[in-house]
């Protein structure tokens, strides 16, 4: 792990990478530091990937860049990373699975936070094998020259266990909520994103909590907050009708907040989906003084 990087799985900050089928590829510097990322590289990833980018909504995840990075430092530093599948809309994602293509329902590849890739000169199944070690992502392989990587929560699987067409994300069974860094400093303005959903409207409790881990910790700490939802606010009930609003949630940390490791914890509303969970908490965070 990268210390003093804004995620826990970080690269050297280049990368050299092409999409397959356009031909579009990006090679150089992304960020500068362990911090400030470049925003015209970031549109030229965007593009390698085929995600959507505008002033609110963009749909390729840093994380899954910082992730790639690292990959391929650790495999073979240099080597280029041909994208095969990165970004996939909704509609897109819907129309390969009814081809009986393996996509899965909630497949991540819907929030630009999944690539199916190759490492030139780094065999698939090594990939697949070093990312299930690291117990972090997703990975999968169906024994080709291709190999599926995310940075969902860890688990692994291949051509007969993917669990694709048995209802395992039904009526929103996996959703989750990640924040878009894993390391935040007082201040800082944390976006949050629900991901993995597979049915609409979801109704989503307008209060957030924040709170500081352990729960043993005598200084233990709990926020309660309201974030901003950009279009889909209401007075204590937000309605999501797609991905894109559930990729809208900002709020800005205490500037006073004490250093440690928080989650948050996101609540549902008189819920429509017998299967989603009453609440979902994000992975843990860290908060450190400058």
């Amino acid at each position: 792990m990268a210390a003093g990087s804004r995620y826990y799985f970080s690269g050297d900050g280049y990368l050299h990478i092409v999409a397959e089928r356009s031909g579009v590829a990006f090679e150089g510097r992304y960020r500068q530091g362990a911090e400030q990322y470049d925003d015209r590289a970031y549109r030229s990833l965007c593009s390698v990937f085929g995600a959507p980018y505008d002033d609110r909504y963009s749909g390729l995840s840093m994380r899954l860049i910082e992730f790639l990075d690292y990959l391929q430092d650790k495999l073979k530093p240099g080597a280029l990373v041909t994208i095969t599948s990165g970004y996939r809309s909704p509609q897109y994602n819907t129309k390969l699975r009814k081809k009986g293509i393996l996509a899965a329902k909630a497949s991540l590849h819907q929030y630009g936070m999944a690539a199916d890739l190759k490492i030139s000169g780094v065999a698939p199944r090594r990939i697949w094998n070093f990312v299930k070690s690291l117990g972090f992502g997703g990975t999968g392989y169906y024994h080709g020259d291709t190999v599926h990587v995310d940075v969902g929560p860890a688990r692994s699987w291949d051509e007969k266990s993917s669990g694709v067409g048995t209802g395992i994300s039904d009526d929103n069974k996996l959703i989750g909520l990640v924040a878009d860094f894993d390391r935040y400093h007082p201040g800082d303005s944390m976006g949050l994103r629900f991901i993995r959903m597979t049915a609409f409207p979801i109704p989503v409790d307008s209060r957030f909590v924040l709170v500081k881990e352990p729960l043993s910790d005598p200084e233990k700490t709990i926020i309660n907050f309201k974030p901003s939802f950009g279009d889909s606010a209401e007075a204590n009930c937000s309605k999501f009708e797609n991905i894109a609003q559930m990729a809208l949630i900002q709020w800005k940390l205490p500037s006073n907040i004490s250093a440690g490791r928080y989650r948050v914890h996101a609540a549902f509303c008189p819920n429509p989906w017998q299967a989603m969970p009453h609440e979902v908490v994000t992975p843990f965070i860290e908060v450190a003084h400058p």
